[in-house]
C-alpha cells in the first residue's frame, strides 16, 4: 500500500473510534432529550453520571482526524472547509453548545419544589437535547456528500451546486442512519452501565433504535443504488464486501444479545457493528477521498510529510492511549444503579 493509503487508514479508524465513544455521547443526548416515564429523571441522571468523566475527552478523535486530513491531505481539507462549510460550522457550532448547555444545566439552580428542575435547568436540558440531535445528523450528512458525488471540484475550486452536496436525498438519509445509530450505541452502553428498572428502560430503548437503524438501512440502500452507484458497488465488491458481511452479522448479533440480556457482549457487538461499517464505506471509497474528483494520490502531501505523520504518530498514541485507558478504567469500572426517586 502506497504511503498515503498507510495514513488514510490511520484516519479511517480515528473515525470509528470517534464513532464508537463521541457517537454514544450524541446518542446520550438524544435519549436525555426524548426521556419519559416514570423515571424520566433517573434517565437524565444516568445518562449525565456516564457521560460527565469522559465526554470531552472523546472528542479528541475528532481533533485527531482533522489534523491528520490537515497535514497529510490538504486539498482535501481546503475542499470540504469550502464545499461543507455551512455544516462543518453548524456542527462545531452545535458541539459547543451541547458542551456549555451540559455544564450549565449541571449548575443551575434547582427548584425548591419537588416537581422538577428549575426552569434554567430545563432550558438549558433543551439545548443539550437539540443539540446533541442536529450534531450527528449533521456529520452524518458531510459523510454522505463525501460519497456522492454531488461535490464537485475542478481546477482546485469547489463547484456550487444545487441543491448543496450535503442536503441531497443521500445525504439526509446517511445522516438519519448516524442519528439512529449514535442513538442505538448510547442505549446499548446505557443499558451495560446502569441496573435494575433503568437497564429495563435502556434495553428498551436499543431495540427501539436498533429497528429504526435497521429500517434506515434499507431505506439508504436503494438511494446509494440511484445516486451513489460507485458506492454501492464498492459495498457490493471483493474489498468491501466481506467487511460489510461482519458488520450485519454482530448487527444481528448485538440485537440477540440484548434480548437474551447480555449486556456487556452486546456492547462489544454494537461496536463491532460500527466498526466494520465505516470500515466498509472506507474500503467501498477507496482510492477517492472525495468521489469522484480527487482520489488519494491527488490530494496527499508529499512523502517526507507523510513518512514525517507515520513516525510522529506511534509517539503520540504511546501517550494518548494509556491516558484514556486510565480514564476509562477509573470512571467505567463499576456499573450505576439508580432506581426511582
Amino acid at each position: 500500500m502506497p504511503l498515503e493509503g498507510w495514513v488514510a487508514a490511520l484516519g479511517v479508524l480515528g473515525v470509528v473510534a470517534y464513532a464508537a465513544l463521541g457517537g454514544a455521547d450524541f446518542g446520550g443526548g438524544i435519549w436525555d432529550a426524548f426521556a419519559h416515564g416514570p423515571r424520566k429523571a433517573a434517565q437524565r441522571e444516568a445518562i449525565a453520571h456516564a457521560m460527565g468523566p469522559v465526554w470531552e475527552a472523546n472528542h479528541v478523535w475528532l481533533i485527531f482526524v482533522i489534523v491528520l486530513v490537515f497535514t497529510a491531505f490538504p486539498p482535501a481539507y481546503a475542499a470540504l472547509s469550502v464545499g461543507l462549510y455551512i455544516p462543518f460550522h453548524l456542527v462545531l457550532f452545535g458541539i459547543i453548545l451541547r458542551g456549555a448547555a451540559f455544564v450549565f444545566r449541571a449548575y443551575s439552580p434547582q427548584s425548591a419544589r419537588s416537581t422538577g428542575p428549575a426552569p434554567g435547568a430545563r432550558r438549558w436540558g433543551a439545548v443539550f437535547g437539540a443539540a446533541s440531535v442536529i450534531t450527528p445528523a449533521l456529520l452524518g450528512m458531510c459523510l454522505g456528500a463525501i460519497s456522492s458525488g454531488a461535490l464537485r471540484i475542478a481546477d482546485g475550486q469547489v463547484l456550487a451546486g444545487a441543491p448543496p452536496a450535503w442536503l441531497t436525498p443521500t445525504s439526509i438519509a446517511i445522516g438519519a442512519l448516524a442519528l439512529a445509530i449514535c442513538a442505538y450505541l448510547a442505549a446499548v452502553y446505557l443499558a451495560n452501565e446502569t441496573d435494575g428498572a433503568l437497564r429495563d428502560d435502556f434495553r428498551r430503548e436499543a431495540l427501539l433504535a436498533g429497528t429504526f437503524v435497521v429500517a434506515l438501512s434499507v431505506l439508504v440502500l436503494p438511494l446509494l443504488r440511484s445516486g451513489a452507484p460507485h458506492l454501492w458497488n464498492g459495498l457490493l465488491g471483493g474489498r468491501a464486501a466481506p467487511v460489510v458481511g461482519i458488520g450485519v452479522l454482530a448487527a444481528l448479533a448485538s440485537g440477540w444479545l440484548l434480548l437474551r440480556r447480555r449486556y456487556r457482549l452486546a456492547r462489544i457487538a454494537a461496536v463491532a457493528q460500527v466498526g466494520c461499517l465505516l470500515v466498509g464505506w472506507a474500503l467501498a471509497q477507496y482510492p477517492y477521498l472525495i468521489y469522484p474528483d480527487l482520489p488519494l494520490h491527488l490530494a496527499a502531501a508529499r512523502a517526507p510529510t507523510l513518512r514525517f505523520v507515520l513516525y510522529a504518530l506511534p509517539v503520540g498514541m504511546a501517550v494518548l492511549i494509556p491516558s484514556l485507558w486510565l480514564l476509562f478504567r477509573v470512571f467505567k469500572r463499576e456499573s450505576l444503579t439508580l432506581e426511582e426517586p
